[in-house]
C-alpha cells in the first residue's frame, strides 16, 4: 500500500511536466539527453558563495562542460527528495517554473534550445542551432546574452499556482523564480562561473524563439560563462 501511494504521488507531481513536454517538444523524436549526476558538496561553503556572489557580464571564450550545465540546472529546479520536492521552494509544491537552456558553446552538447526535465534530470532538444544572438536581440541587444557559453531561460505557467491561490499566486511565482535564480548564482560561484540575471526583454520575442506555449511566460534570462 505504501509503495502504491508513493508511486501515485510521483505520477501526480510529474503530470505538469508530462503535459509540458507534449506541448512544444512532441514534434521532435530525438532521444532525451541524460545529464551527469549532480554533486552535493564542493570546496566552497555556502557562506563564501554568498559573499562572492556578483552579477558577471564578461566571460572567457571557453566552453562550459556538460557537468557544469547539469549542476546549474539541478541548482535551479533539481529534485531533492523522493516525493519530488525541488531545490527552490514552491507554494503548494505546484512548481510553475520551466527551465530552458540555449546552448552555444557547451562540450558534448550540440548547439540548440533544450528543455530541462527535473524528474529525470534530462534535456529534451526543442530547437537546433545557436540562438544566442536572437535571444540577445530580444533582450534589447544586451551583449552578455550572446556572449555567455549558454543561457538559462526561466519561464512560468502562472495558472499552476493561481488556480489554488488566486491572484496572490502571481506573487508566489515570482518569489519562486527569485529563489531559483539565486540558486544558480550561488552554484555558479562554486563552479567558478559567472552569471547575470536579465529581466529586460521582449516577452513575445523570447516566447517565439523558444517556441513556448500560450500559457507560458518568460520571467528571467541568465547567461553563464567562464569567469575572466
Amino acid at each position: 500500500m505504501i509503495k502504491k501511494i508513493f508511486l501515485l504521488t510521483l505520477l501526480v507531481i510529474s503530470l505538469p511536466v508530462i503535459f509540458s513536454v507534449t506541448g512544444n517538444e512532441s514534434k521532435l523524436r530525438e532521444k532525451p539527453i541524460k545529464l551527469p549526476e549532480p554533486k552535493y558538496d564542493s570546496k566552497i561553503s555556502i557562506e563564501e558563495s554568498i559573499l562572492k556572489r556578483r552579477s558577471i557580464r564578461n566571460y572567457k571564450d571557453q566552453p562550459l562542460t556538460l557537468a557544469e550545465v547539469s549542476q546549474l540546472l539541478w541548482a535551479a529546479q533539481g529534485i531533492t527528495g523522493p516525493t519530488g520536492l525541488r531545490t527552490a521552494p514552491s507554494a503548494g509544491a505546484l512548481y510553475p517554473l520551466e527551465i530552458y537552456i540555449v546552448a552555444g558553446d557547451v562540450q558534448d552538447l550540440e548547439d540548440g534550445i533544450y528543455k530541462y526535465i527535473p524528474q529525470r534530470h534530462e534535456l529534451i532538444c526543442i530547437g537546433k542551432g545557436d540562438r544566442r544572438s536572437e535571444l540577445s536581440a530580444a533582450a534589447l541587444r544586451q551583449p552578455w546574452v550572446k556572449n555567455g557559453s549558454a543561457v538559462l531561460v526561466f519561464s512560468a505557467v502562472f495558472e499552476r499556482t493561481t488556480k489554488k491561490y488566486g491572484e496572490r499566486g502571481i506573487r508566489y511565482v515570482y518569489i519562486e523564480a527569485g529563489s531559483a535564480v539565486q540558486n544558480v548564482y550561488l552554484q555558479a560561484v562554486s563552479l567558478n562561473l559567472g552569471a547575470v540575471a536579465v529581466g529586460a526583454f521582449d516577452d513575445e520575442e523570447v516566447k517565439r524563439i523558444l517556441n513556448m506555449r500560450t500559457e507560458e511566460h518568460p520571467v528571467c534570462i541568465m547567461p553563464v560563462g567562464k569567469v575572466k
